[in-house]
């Protein structure tokens, strides 16, 4: 699988950056991100993961019900305990799931999408890099931690950038 990979490098960037935070950092309220904190968006990220590979299990994916693990967004160390979990589970070979959504109250807004565990990899990819991007102004809000350049910046982006340098 060649996802894993990329996965693994934007978790161990997420990693490197709560390790540089102190336990106060990580859990501070964030003006510039609506109050939320480092460790809430990391809680977010995560639980995609997880709930995916949930879903894994049952073929039946639906991100809306997933459990929000108050652990992963108080303790530093519970949220790398779980970024070094999902990098150790995804890597399984690709099936059908059905994705399952709401879109507003009540059952006519429900909806189920065919889709695939590579698929919803990419998505999780995807959905982790915009987090980070928000993650990165967190940070610079709150600390003089010094991220990474691609800390939060897509592959596609950095490609780019990287042409434009030569």
């Amino acid at each position: 699988m060649q996802l894993k990979e990329p996965i693994s490098n934007l978790l161990e960037q997420l990693q490197y950056v709560i390790d540089e935070l102190n336990p106060g950092q990580y859990t501070e309220p964030v003006k510039l991100l609506s109050q939320s904190s480092i460790g809430q968006h990391t809680r977010h990220i995560l639980e995609f993961f997880v709930e995916l590979n949930k879903g894994y299990e049952s073929g039946m994916v639906d991100y809306d019900k997933r459990i929000r693990n108050k652990a992963i967004e108080a303790d530093k160390d519970f949220a790398i305990g779980t970024i070094n979990q999902i990098k150790n589970s995804i890597e399984k070979p690709d099936k059908e799931l059905l994705l399952q959504a709401e879109y507003g109250e009540g059952a006519d807004h429900q909806t189920q999408v065919f889709s695939n565990y590579y698929r919803e990899l990419v998505y999780n990819l995807e959905h982790t890099v915009h987090h980070m991007a928000l993650i990165r102004i967190g940070v610079n809000a709150i600390s003089q931690v010094i991220i990474p350049d691609e800390f939060g910046v897509a592959a596609s982006t950095l490609k780019y950038r990287n042409s434009c340098a030569q």
